[in-house]
């Protein structure tokens, strides 16, 4: 019986894995379109503003400052 559920964890750990594949990609495309476009931006914070939240903090972790205060100014 063992024998006939490897297939299945076989498809069941790729799906797995794609999943995670695209939630990467998916999430270093969106940074990147945050840190290019201060209008994007502004569409996330009326829409997400928790997501916003985050790129601030890994952005400023990372050095760079004033994106946030750019984007109050504005």
């Amino acid at each position: 019986m063992a024998h006939t559920m490897e297939p299945l964890a076989k498809m069941i750990l790729k799906g797995v894995l794609e999943v995670a594949l695209v939630s990467v990609f998916g999430a270093h495309f969106l940074f990147i379109k945050m840190s290019i476009s201060q209008e994007f931006r502004q569409t996330i914070s009326k829409k997400f503003p928790f997501i916003l939240e985050v790129h601030y903090k890994s952005t400023e972790h990372s050095k760079m400052y004033r994106v946030r205060e750019q984007d109050q100014e504005k």
